[in-house]
């Protein structure tokens, strides 16, 4: 099935539309009894996200007990370990302040169901994974070079198309494009507050999910989408990998991102 293209008017839209499509998975599974891996981003774009879809549970009282969250990724401090989930940029941090703390009790979430890949052992996060058969509803942002999830670009020259696709979860450095946008756009442009790595959830992983929804709203993201368009997988653009993707939903906030302008 191709790529599911939906514009959106504005960011709130977009919001709206997305806590929807999530809200709607949850639901689904939460009435079968099973348990269900959500695979989670961060970043300003999911902000009112995150706050629209917890409303939306909250309201429903939706049994969240079998609910397990999977975030995409966490930095790494020198030392190799997490940075404190006090850190301002933690991603730890994000989650329970935009999304976890705003559930309601009575939907019985279990925070040890809450996961993030470890940077001693990630590679055990993508077997626990598979184990329970796979990512059932995976959100995506896209970086301004392309990037999913940590999966930086690589060089056609580096690494076969397959081979990227087959990447495990694991320990990163960052580009400096990724430091620069995370320094502007969430450490007021200090860039001494960006860790240089991070570690984060593989290619391999994230494509395996059964349902895929990714998200743009920055003017810096309509390249990448314009290139992803293209048709053309390839390391040096992470996001092209959804184009064989059986079930991705792309939704964009027009004002901002205008693919409709034209290239």
């Amino acid at each position: 099935m191709p790529l599911h293209w939906i514009r959106a008017d504005d960011y709130e839209a977009m919001s709206s539309l997305a806590a929807g499509c999530m809200f709607a998975a949850i639901e689904r599974r939460a009435g079968q009894r099973q348990p269900m891996l959500v695979g989670l981003a961060t970043g300003n774009t999911m902000l009112s996200l995150y706050e629209r879809l917890a409303g939306m549970l909250n309201r429903r009282n939706l049994d969240l007990s079998q609910l397990h969250t999977i975030n995409l990724d966490e930095y790494v401090g020198a030392d190799g370990q997490w940075i404190s989930a006090d850190h301002p940029l933690s991603y730890r941090g994000y989650m329970q302040k935009n999304l976890f703390s705003r559930f309601d009790s009575k939907l019985g979430m279990n925070h040890e169901h809450i996961h993030f890949p470890n940077p001693t052992q990630p590679a055990a996060l993508d077997e626990w994974i598979r184990g329970k058969g796979g990512v059932d509803f995976q959100l995506l942002g896209i970086g301004f070079n392309g990037h999913i999830g940590f999966n930086e670009p690589i060089p056609e020259a580096g690494i076969s198309v397959e081979a990227y696709g087959a990447l495990p979860s694991r320990v990163v450095g960052l580009t400096e494009l990724t430091i620069d946008t995370n320094a502007r756009l969430t450490a007021g442009g200090d860039h001494s507050k960006v860790p240089r790595h991070a570690v984060t959830l593989g290619m391999e992983p994230i494509l395996a999910a059964k349902e895929i929804l990714l998200l743009a709203c920055f003017p810096q993201q309509r390249e990448p989408l314009l290139k992803l368009r293209q048709g053309r997988v390839t390391p040096e653009l992470p996001g092209s990998y959804l184009i064989n993707h059986p079930n991705t939903t792309i939704i964009y906030a027009e004002d901002q991102v205008g693919l409709e302008k034209g290239s």
